[in-house]
């Protein structure tokens, strides 16, 4: 109850902040409303729906769109309006995200080089070949003409703006990532927190790839080569066969392997590729390459997660359509300032995270086993790596601590 409470005034508290700095701007002569819903329905994209339907929004040609902990410069519009003015088909501007707390601890220096990956790699490579990239949902700036002729924000999954982002790109819209342009925000500080943004975006992304892979299909204004990298490279491999592959070979199979001699694996599928992939990264973060070892173990884990995710997604299992806001801590990491959310008592079972105790008691096993009995193969060190990894995680070591969400 304490921490729902301070959840609460910490909620009316910001909410009133906003309210006054708009009705500060407004007295100044400033065009500037301020808006809010009294139910949750549709979640974002309810929130978003609701906000394109008020007056004085249908009257907008552009649409900026930013989450709660995202602080845009005041150059911002000045710097990617034009993209719309020169070219009329350019739907969507993407902003790049910088991250205030990414030097916090060892769980945001991983996730910095995830979303690094992320951005250079899918999203910047995406828009300079003219292929396909999604939304971010924040950061960005929308044609509101694309948003209407696209048929507007849907909440029939977790992931929005993947959605729109599709919708539009079905309907010819074009999209441009421009990296030079960077938003601060706040990357999640607990392992929780990240485990539940990204279970929302996994499953979010392989339960879209289920609702759009025939409208994607039968598309009349996308090419071939478009619509085979959108279900085949952008759903298919990433969102559900790639998180699906990796836990299953790398936390099941591999460590199964030392106890049945006759499972062979091919040293390619192993090795040759898990390090090319690392090399791609890896050119990314030259000054990161000391936190590679861990980055690659803590993926190890989460692919547990993203595999969850993926399947529920894509066969909506349980939890496949719950939306769960990622909670931010609102530190000044550099003041050191109390967090917004105090500490409370947990139970255990907030306290320690089971599926990743199970896993690691498996791999711990299994490392064991092939110790005592090498045989071929001798993936003992790995597995034991692995499985500290596991404990590591499921106990909480990682990130602040659990108690703050």
């Amino acid at each position: 109850m304490q921490s729902r409470a301070s959840m609460l005034i910490g909620y009316l508290f910001l909410q009133n902040l906003v309210e006054l700095e708009c009705e500060s701007w407004a007295v100044k002569g400033l065009n500037i409303k301020y808006a809010t819903r009294s139910s949750r329905k549709g979640f974002k994209a309810g929130a978003l729906k609701k906000g394109m339907e008020y007056d004085y929004a249908k009257q907008c040609e552009y649409v900026a769109i930013f989450d709660a902990d995202f602080q845009p410069e005041p150059d911002f519009l000045l710097r990617t309006v034009p993209f719309f003015v020169h070219n009329p088909e350019v739907a969507l501007v993407q902003a790049r995200w910088s991250f205030v707390n990414d030097n916090a601890s060892l769980l945001t220096r991983v996730q910095k080089m995830f979303f690094d990956y992320h951005f250079k790699v899918e999203q910047e490579a995406g828009s300079a070949t003219f292929s396909f990239f999604s939304f971010n949902g924040t950061a960005g700036v929308w044609r509101a003409a694309a948003i209407k002729e696209a048929g507007g924000w849907k909440d029939r999954t977790t992931v929005e703006d993947m959605d729109l982002a599709v919708r539009a790109t079905l309907k010819g819209w074009k999209f441009v990532y421009v990296g030079d342009i960077r938003v601060k925000s706040e990357l999640p500080s607990t392992y929780k927190a990240y485990c539940r943004q990204q279970f929302r975006w996994s499953c979010g992304g392989a339960h879209l790839f289920r609702k759009v892979a025939k409208d994607i299909l039968t598309a009349k204004d996308v090419s071939l080569i478009k619509k085979f990298h959108m279900l085949y490279s952008f759903f298919l491999v990433r969102r559900v066969v790639a998180p699906t592959l990796a836990c299953i070979l790398y936390n099941i199979i591999l460590p199964i392997s030392v106890m049945i001699p006759e499972l062979f694996l091919p040293i390619w599928g192993i090795a040759y590729i898990p390090t090319v992939l690392l090399v791609v990264t890896a050119i990314r973060h030259p000054k990161n390459l000391h936190i590679l070892p861990f980055w690659i173990l803590f993926e190890s884990v989460m692919t547990m997660h993203r595999m969850r995710a993926a399947l529920s997604g894509l066969f909506e299992l349980s939890e496949f359509n719950e939306w769960v806001v990622t909670k931010k801590t609102g530190n000044n990491f550099e003041d050191n300032e109390v967090p917004l959310l105090q500490k409370t008592r947990k139970r255990l079972r907030d306290r320690v995270n089971f599926r990743e105790i199970v896993f690691s008691a498996f791999l711990f096993f299994c490392a064991s086993y092939n110790l005592v009995f090498p045989g071929k193969t001798r993936y003992y060190f790995n597995l034991y790596l692995q499985g500290l990894a596991f404990v590591c995680l499921g106990l909480n070591f990682t990130g602040t601590c659990s108690c703050c969400q």
